[in-house]
């Protein structure tokens, strides 16, 4: 019990360190910033993103203006590499509470053909400008008729006819809550460990100050007489006044001419409190469609739950209990003459073709749905908000590495249950576990990157963190996978409750072709989770931010619990038509599921990615596409076949035979 106990505090503290490295030593948008007056903000900027092509561009890879001290890459967790954020700094600077208007940032140099086709291709896609202030992204209100549309970042420019505009003034606005708690933790809610909350600012602890609790802007096109500005320096006064009006556009760029970039920022007092702030971009939509898809999937799972209620109480108890009144010449004479589940006793525990394979998805199926239950979790418990960027992505890699112990095990185990306890061989299956859904992965994301870093986007992942992922898949994944493999090898096996004959017994003739059966069955897990999944996909896609875990939490577990009754059902159904080969098809009765998820990722591309422009996207999505099919075929799959798997073991320890 000691050792125990000291292997959990050494696997704390390993979190607690891979953790904090992960994230810069504290997570992002975690604790209120107190900023004096006067005290200088430095906004950043991420990549620009658009939904037309899904494939992110440095910030800089555009003639924008440069800062000063030359461009810094900010502290980058694993997660934001992964999804191709690149934040860095920015020429845009202001005093707290100090509002500025007319302010020069720079004139670029003669724009050259290549940079004017290419301003005119980010334009055509619609590429959005991204900033960030306090970590929190700008935010851009349009009124469209009767109703405030919002969205996050600008868009670089805009095409009037056949003339391109840039928008080269921001008008910035800032939303400031006053600092009225000396004592950091009152704020955040909490009574402890006030002193290790760090403030920012020059002022000291004891001064007034504000936080930043909202950042908006408004993009205009001007016209800028590049004449007088030649003479100007960064943050210098512009010598005119400069109006802003976003519905109205002045000055077309044109080859061989400079761009002329100017600001205004503006600070305005608000009621949000600080843990309020990110309100403004996670308002809750459509909450009621997520509770239809809830009260859809209840209804789903009542009717199979119906079903399996029939199958335990009526069908199999009414049975065994004639079976069992029977003497043992009645039961030889009933096993010849009725047809039925309990005539494939000597069969049913005959091993499956392809064992290894079938404990090896088995294994990473159980890894999959483990992080992803413990991922979301998680954030349904706040642990992972979207105010932490990268955090989601960085707390699934690691959740993953940590259970393959569960895969390792789950997989070495099953092997020696079908061969009746033989431990040879575990060791091959836990190399394949640890090497199966990886290795298709890294093959996938491979693949994709090379599309990337020929497009020069950010979204391909640099070579160090290739070299880094590799490490970590055989340094700790790997490793932890053999640990799980040893302990599944040691574990007693699952003994049978009815000897195997030697000779197999031959099939009827089916009425339907078995695969037609787990094809159809899928549809049920499907439709469990379709309405999230269009939500999911949007949030993905489209720029938005999925935030409603709690909801998701709840569709998965219903998820679950439709993929086990699914399976459990058409594995009855199976074996009443005398068809003993039950392994793989429980498995795929409920994995299933991921063909018609890969069908609705077709359908979302056709109809509502409309605008995905080039093969290149279409590559990118259809990649990614597969890559979550997979991964949900192998979770839900591992759930199928358990749940069968308990299902016969049940059935047929219920039956006495010599």
């Amino acid at each position: 019990m000691e050792s125990f106990c000291r292997f959990k505090i050494w696997l704390l503290l390993v979190f607690l360190t891979i953790f904090q490295l992960g994230n810069g030593f504290y997570l992002p948008g975690s604790y209120p910033h107190k900023y004096g007056v006067g005290d200088f903000l430095n906004v950043k900027v991420n990549s620009l993103t658009s939904i037309e092509t899904e494939m992110p561009f440095g910030y800089y890879s555009l003639p924008f203006c440069q800062p000063k001290e030359g461009v810094k890459d900010s502290a980058e967790n694993l997660g934001e590499l992964l999804m191709g954020d690149r934040i860095e700094n920015s020429p845009y600077r202001f005093k707290m509470y100090t509002n500025e208007t007319d302010i020069f940032l720079c004139k670029t140099k003669l724009l050259s053909g290549q940079e004017f086709k290419l301003l005119k291709e980010r334009i055509d896609e619609m590429y959005q400008v991204n900033i960030i202030l306090d970590n929190l992204p700008a935010i851009r209100y349009i009124k469209k008729d009767k109703y405030l549309l919002r969205s996050t970042g600008f868009p670089v420019g805009i095409k009037v006819q056949d003339a391109y505009y840039v928008f080269n003034h921001l008008k910035l606005t800032v939303l400031v809550h006053k600092y009225e708690e000396t004592n950091v933790a009152r704020v955040m809610g909490t009574g402890d460990a006030a002193e290790v909350i760090p403030t920012v600012g020059n002022s000291g602890t004891d001064a007034p100050g504000h936080m930043v609790v909202g950042f908006e802007v408004v993009p205009c096109n001007v016209q800028h007489n590049i004449d007088s500005v030649k003479n100007l320096n960064m943050y210098d006064k512009y010598p005119s006044q400069i109006k802003c009006d976003p519905t109205t556009v002045t000055r077309a760029i044109k080859e061989n001419e400079p761009m002329a970039f100017t600001y205004e920022v503006s600070f305005v007092e608000s009621d949000i409190k600080w843990p309020s702030r990110w309100d403004a971009y996670l308002k809750m939509e459509g909450s009621k469609v997520h509770w239809f898809s809830i009260l859809n999937s209840l209804m789903v799972i009542t009717f199979l739950a119906g079903i399996v209620l029939v199958i335990f109480l009526r069908t199999i108890r009414r049975d065994l209990a004639q079976y069992e009144e029977l003497d043992k010449e009645a039961q030889a004479q009933m096993n010849e003459e009725l047809s039925g589940w309990k005539l494939v006793v000597g069969d049913v525990f005959r091993a499956p073709s392809n064992p290894s394979l079938l404990c090896v998805m088995v294994g990473d199926g159980v890894q999959i749905l483990g992080m992803a239950i413990v991922t979301i979790l998680f954030a349904a418990l706040g642990f992972m908000s979207p105010a932490s960027r990268g955090t989601l992505i960085t707390g699934m890699l690691f959740f993953y590495m940590i259970l393959g112990i569960a895969a390792g095990y789950v997989a070495t185990r099953l092997w020696r249950t079908m061969f009746c306890g033989d431990h040879k061989g575990w060791v091959s299956v836990s190399w394949r576990v640890a090497c199966f859904f990886p290795g298709i992965a890294f093959l996938i994301l491979t693949t994709l990157n090379f599309l990337l870093w020929g497009s020069h986007s950010t979204g391909a992942i640099p070579f160090s963190l290739f070299v880094v992922l590799i490490l970590l898949w055989f340094c700790i994944s790997v490793p932890l996978t053999l640990v799980g493999g040893y302990f599944g090898a040691k574990a007693p096996h699952i003994e049978y409750p009815v000897r195997t004959n030697q000779i197999p017994r031959e099939i009827p003739p089916q009425k339907y072709p078995s695969w037609l059966l787990a094809l159809g069955a899928g549809t049920l897990p499907f439709g469990t989770l379709f309405i999230e999944l269009f939500f999911i996909m949007s949030s993905i896609w489209m720029g938005g931010v999925y935030y409603v875990f709690g909801f998701l939490f709840i569709v998965m577990i219903l998820l679950v619990v439709v993929c086990a009754e699914v399976s459990l059902v058409l594995t009855y159904m199976h074996l009443c038509v005398e068809d003993w080969k039950w392994w793989w098809k429980s498995f795929f009765a409920s994995g299933s599921v991921a063909i018609y998820i890969f069908l609705y990722s077709i359908n979302y591309l056709i109809f509502d990615l409309k605008s995905l422009s080039g093969p290149v996207s279409a590559t990118l999505y259809l990649g990614y596409s597969l890559f979550m099919v997979l991964a949900i075929m192998l979770a839900t799959g591992a759930v199928g076949f358990l749940s069968s798997l308990w299902f016969v073991h049940y059935l047929f320890s219920s039956v006495k035979l010599d």
